[in-house]
């Protein structure tokens, strides 16, 4: 399976970001570059944001000097992994608040003073490029970016430390001087052709050399692209600098990279972007020169008009279904017909966006279906953390897509009353679906309040009552719903003699169907129903890939009731680079083992940091007949 951003460097240019230092200190940040992810992290958010909204497609994380050496002269030696997690994670939040299917690229730079003065040798430096790449990947960065790369040996250093780590795409961009060789003396293309034997997906340069300079590199390069068989990539600086006033002030402006974009585009590159003095503009200006008539993708809430467009008139909603009749769910057969019909069926998890702009979210439902998922699940704001209500993105997906949705419902936000109203409000739009949540409980940070009038038990009972046509305190709703029920239940649970007791009340309470946490051997699943006693409803076993062995040993000691067995962590240790990899293949075998047993009518599949092409894949190989 290739990795997305390498397809989409196969058909044509990507486009990335511009400077984060540089342009951090114009907007008034004035410590070190990579300390302002801990003292001003909406500061490096709202950066982020404005590069998306520009139009990059690959977005850069705030680490270029968050590895030990560097972060030791301010103070911060022992906090390099709270650094890189923090960077990939508020590139992440950026995207998902946009809602923009752009990759996140974890920058890494060179390790600096202490290895150029011999204080550092280059095991040294592995050992810290291993420490900050795996950081990287933890917070779910999409590839490794290493930049402004002065020396041929240190840059395979990089590349080798990365490779022992991920299977992800490796950026290579190396810092030559205006003379087309690298500080350490070697040529452009010797030092290209090392670094993919060293196992760099893409390769090319950045930052120290200005457009025209880059442009001359890229034409070395395009000489030997066929024997070096990767894309090439140029992230030049805004020129070279001046200091003003104690600043460094660019003088390229927009349109000068806009050509730049052009010129390296006919000359094979396949990711171009800025580096220092470039700004949100500079990125803006390539965005409209490589792809005139692409814009980004903007939802306009219904009802609303576009301007220049006429609004809905009177009488043109005339074939809708009647006010007093509920809007249809999608058309087709319903997950709990396929589930009657005892068919296999899969169901995917997306997060709804923490912004206001669902695409993405959107994207990878539609994305999942043409794999051939059967339902999509909402999260209600997972891990406490505000995110776009989960009956707003599914009304969305199902208009849209045109696939069901299972929503999360929790009580931990919403009293009884509320509870009950959005039930019904999401039963008139076309829901059927949910999973009763009591919820995970708010942090202190959060400012909010827990609230747990009933806990996931009681809500089941209240959505039995919603389907006998009354709500729960016996007033007549004048016609029965129709919800599909939900529970969840844990087969690695802690205590699981109250687990199982739960579970089973659960059922009692009038659950439609089981969806299971996560478990990665099927002799416990066994046991757990074993255990559990006879029932008579279906069960979809969760099913969430690993990603790496960084990924898996997050999941077993951080993951509150997950359990990953030694066998299984054994196995993504030994997979190395290739981790994704394993973990698909791991989860196959899990569903096709699971799958045997009596009572397991289906997968629900939870994917990690929003690869949802990695759960489409997996959902595309368990449905193939």
């Amino acid at each position: 399976m290739r990795h997305p951003l390498l397809e989409a460097l196969a058909r044509g240019v990507v486009l990335g970001d511009g400077a984060t230092g540089t342009a951090l200190r114009a907007r008034g940040w004035r410590g070190p570059t990579d300390v302002a992810v801990f003292d001003a992290p909406a500061l490096v958010r709202a950066l982020h944001e404005d590069y998306l909204a520009a139009g990059a497609e690959l977005l850069l994380t705030n680490t270029f000097e968050a590895n030990r050496s560097q972060l030791a002269r301010a103070g911060y030696a022992e906090r390099v992994r709270d650094a890189n997690f923090q960077a990939a994670r508020l590139a992440r939040d950026a995207r998902e608040i946009a809602g923009v299917s752009a990759f996140i690229g974890g920058s890494v730079g060179p390790i600096g003073r202490d290895l150029a003065v011999g204080a550092w040798t280059l095991d040294d430096a592995y050992a810290a490029f291993l420490e900050q790449i795996g950081a990287l990947i933890e917070g779910g960065v999409d590839a490794v970016v290493l930049e402004t790369f002065p020396s041929l040996r240190e840059a395979q250093t990089a590349v080798r430390a990365a490779r022992a780590l991920t299977d992800q795409p490796v950026i290579a961009l190396l810092n030559f001087h205006a003379d087309l060789a690298m500080p350490s003396g070697e040529t452009i293309t010797d030092a290209a052709r090392a670094l993919v034997d060293q196992g760099a997906s893409v390769v090319g340069v950045n930052c120290g050399v200005g457009p025209q300079a880059a442009l001359d590199i890229l034409q070395e390069l395009a000489g030997v692209a066929d024997k070096l068989a990767v894309p090439l990539a140029a992230m030049p600086n805004a020129g070279l600098p001046r200091v003003v006033a104690g600043e460094a002030v660019y003088a390229a402006e927009p349109a000068y990279f806009a050509d730049f974009a052009l010129r390296a585009r006919d000359l094979g590159a396949a990711l171009v972007g800025g580096c220092c003095g470039t700004a949100p503009a500079h990125v803006q200006a390539m965005r409209q020169a490589l792809h005139p008539d692409r814009t980004r993708a903007r939802v306009v809430p219904i009802g609303v008009a576009r301007r220049g467009e006429a609004a809905i008139a009177p009488g043109a909603l005339d074939s809708s279904p009647p006010l007093d009749e509920p809007l249809p769910a999608p058309q087709g057969l319903r997950l709990r017909d396929k589930l009657q019909a005892r068919r296999f069926v899969l169901s995917v998890e997306i997060d709804p966006p923490r912004g206001t702009n669902p695409r993405k979210a959107i994207e990878g439902a539609r994305l999942l279906q043409q794999a051939g998922a059967d339902a999509i699940n909402i999260g209600d704001s997972p891990m406490a953390r505000v995110r776009m209500s989960a009956l707003a993105l599914a009304v969305l997906i199902q208009r849209e897509v045109g696939i069901e949705t299972i929503i999360h419902q929790t009580t931990r936000d919403r009293n009884l009353m509320a509870l009950q109203s959005d039930l019904l409000g999401a039963h008139a739009l076309g829901v059927r679906n949910l999973i009763a949540l009591t919820g995970d409980p708010p942090p202190e940070s959060s400012q909010s309040s827990a609230v747990w009038d009933v806990d996931a038990i009681g809500f089941i009972r209240v959505l039995r009552r919603l389907n006998e046509g009354v709500d729960f305190a016996g007033n007549s709703l004048g016609r029965p719903t129709e919800f599909f029920v939900a529970c969840a239940a844990n087969p690695t649970a802690g205590d699981l003699d109250l687990e199982l007791r739960r579970v089973r009340e659960k059922v009692d309470a009038g659950a439609d169907v089981i969806m299971t946490q996560p478990a990665y051997d099927a002799r416990v699943v066994a046991d757990f129903f074993e255990r559990l006693g006879p029932i008579s409803i279906p069960v979809l076993l969760g099913v969430l890939p690993l990603m790496s062995l960084r990924h898996t040993e997050f999941i077993h000691h951080e993951l509150a009731g997950v359990t990953v067995p030694d066998a299984v962590r054994d196995r993504m240790r030994a997979a190395g680079e290739a981790g994704a990899a394993a973990g698909l293949e791991i989860a196959l075998e899990h569903v096709a083992e699971t799958r045997t047993l009596p009572f397991v009518s289906g997968v629900y599949v939870m994917p990690s940091f929003g690869r949802y092409e990695v759960a489409a894949e997996l959902v595309r190989r368990v449905a193939a007949p």
